[in-house]
């Protein structure tokens, strides 16, 4: 069904960004991939067109944010294929991740030494939605993701740097499967244009094709 709101020449990504303006690099979570396939990628979508990247799991979940300069820079130099359509960095973090101020400073300045993209974190354990939690990621200028649904009580709704906003909407009551309503939708869509700055809705409901039709319904919500 999604497939005939696409032109029908082109390649996937060609097609895609006929149609929306962003898209979240997921891939980059589970392995690496050469700049060159990014600088194609790059060339393949219009100039108002913006990529999101996830960091890779080797950071996160491996390493758990600790003496990651290397992949980092691996992560970067690949990325910096994307030129200026490079958008938000995406840090998700497993629920096993607790919030350790230490930690969490130490990683998040070695992140700003190297880039001055936006930072969208999604965190999943309760602690990193205290105050002094807040006080660090707005210190360095990180969003912290809305995720529906919320695996934490605060997750909901954006926190962070406010400069910001990043909404990753992963399919409720059926993670990852269910779409969701006009009336969602809407409300979303009102979120982006009330914050009054750059917003990013990201739909990971994708394993019955949701995400797309989704997403089609969120553009045609702001454009309204």
């Amino acid at each position: 069904m999604a497939a005939a709101a696409f032109p029908a020449a082109g390649s996937q990504l060609e097609r895609y960004a006929a149609r929306l303006n962003a898209v979240e690099i997921n891939s980059s979570f589970y392995r690496p991939h050469r700049r060159a396939t990014y600088e194609r990628w790059a060339t393949s979508a219009p100039d108002d067109f913006a990529f999101a990247v996830k960091l890779p799991k080797a950071v996160t979940h491996e390493a758990r944010l600790i003496g990651v300069a290397a992949p980092l820079d691996r992560f970067l130099e690949e990325t910096d294929g994307l030129g200026a359509k490079r958008g938000p960095i995406l840090i998700q973090l497993p629920p096993s991740i607790a919030f350790d101020s230490s930690i969490a400073a130490d990683f998040f300045a070695l992140l700003r030494d190297r880039t001055a993209n936006d930072l969208a974190c999604e965190p999943r354990h309760l602690s990193w939605f205290a105050p002094e939690a807040e006080n660090l990621l707005i210190s360095y200028r990180v969003a912290r993701v809305a995720a529906d649904p919320p695996p934490a009580a605060g997750a909901g709704e954006a926190g962070g740097w406010p400069g910001l906003r990043y909404t990753r909407l992963h399919g409720s009551p059926q993670i990852y499967r269910s779409s969701y309503d006009a009336a969602t939708i809407d409300r979303h869509a009102a979120g982006a244009r009330k914050a009054g700055v750059e917003s990013w809705t990201i739909f990971d409901n994708t394993m019955t094709g949701a995400a797309t039709l989704n997403a089609l319904a969120m553009r045609a919500a702001l454009q309204r």
